[in-house]
């Protein structure tokens, strides 16, 4: 199979039908085989309903349904251990990404090597300042962050191998760092592809002002993974060395003073700066320790996968 086209959705039943049409019209132009995999992210709109029909009328067309909303993140992961096609699209249900790129980003993974291709809405069609603003500081801060140059992160139009899929596990809210998740799975050759951004036509947004937070928040958490979750002593054990370090000079300053230029002055512990000392030796133990908790969990974790690959060798 040559493409599987993987949308999530969620309450978006007027658009499913145009969505579906737009997208056979282009695959039947370009004679690839292909298959189209709606997930249903929990819908109370009937969006479910149009999708059974369509899978009943049509063996290419695939449904996968939520009891309940449980997010993009977990939607795509279904789809992706659905998908079958030996380069895998993702796509909003929304009608906003336009089917009609598919075929050049199809031959950019293809013909040109690349391992994933992500769609960048150069031109949009949003509110200014409910998404543009708020999308570019966003993406120049996950450029910063991941080292990927990518001008549209949160782009739902992209273009996968199929093996890049199969080897990384979108979770969370991890979806927007697909990109990133690829890169630290070690598939590098990522492009992208300016795109037809279109206006919505039916419902309304199902991300707000708070989707930003989170996706700091998210980006914050990958960062941290993809620099130090091989070796989180280096993190920890470099902020605990600062602290005790800082405590340690506090208290040779308070201990010197004290014994040899003001012998009369009030106690030491009333003085200020001997809190600073204790605090922040205290807190940089706290650190140290916590490097050395990650160490020895990441080293059991390790252990446990060396043993599982030596018994499936075995076997």
């Amino acid at each position: 199979m040559n493409i599987s086209v993987v949308i999530p959705l969620l309450n978006e039943r007027d658009s499913i039908n145009e969505l579906s049409k737009s997208i056979i019209e282009i695959m039947n132009v370009y004679n690839f085989s292909f298959e189209i995999i709606f997930i249903d992210d929990g819908s109370n709109d009937g969006s479910w309903e149009v999708v059974e029909k369509l899978s009943n009328e049509k063996n290419f067309i695939k449904g996968i349904k939520f009891q309940k909303n449980y997010g993009k993140s977990q939607a795509l992961h279904a789809g992706f251990i659905k998908a079958e096609g030996n380069v895998v699209f993702t796509m909003d249900a929304d009608l906003q990404d336009d089917p009609k790129e598919i075929p050049e980003m199809y031959n950019m993974i293809v013909n040109d090597n690349y391992e994933l291709v992500s769609g960048w809405k150069k031109k949009r069609f949003d509110s200014i300042l409910a998404k543009n603003i708020p999308s570019k500081i966003f993406n120049f801060a996950a450029r910063i962050t991941s080292g990927i140059n990518l001008n549209d992160f949160n782009c739902g139009l992209k273009a996968y191998k199929k093996e890049v899929i199969k080897n990384i596990n979108v979770y969370g809210e991890m979806h927007r760092f697909i990109p990133v998740l690829a890169k630290n799975a070690g598939y590098k050759k990522i492009g992208q592809k300016i795109v037809n951004h279109k206006a919505r036509k039916h419902g309304k947004t199902k991300f707000g002002p708070s989707r930003f937070l989170y996706g700091f928040l998210d980006l914050l958490t990958i960062w941290f993974i993809s620099s130090f979750g091989k070796r989180p002593m280096h993190l920890f054990g470099s902020i605990g060395l600062i602290m005790l370090t800082t405590g340690l000079i506090f208290a040779v300053y308070l201990g010197y003073d004290k014994l040899f230029i003001n012998t009369a002055a009030r106690l030491i512990t009333e003085r200020p700066e001997f809190y600073i000392s204790l605090a922040t030796m205290i807190i940089g133990s706290q650190f140290f320790s916590m490097g050395f908790i990650g160490e020895l969990m990441l080293k059991n974790i390790n252990k446990k996968a060396q043993y599982k690959i030596s018994k499936k060798i075995n076997l």
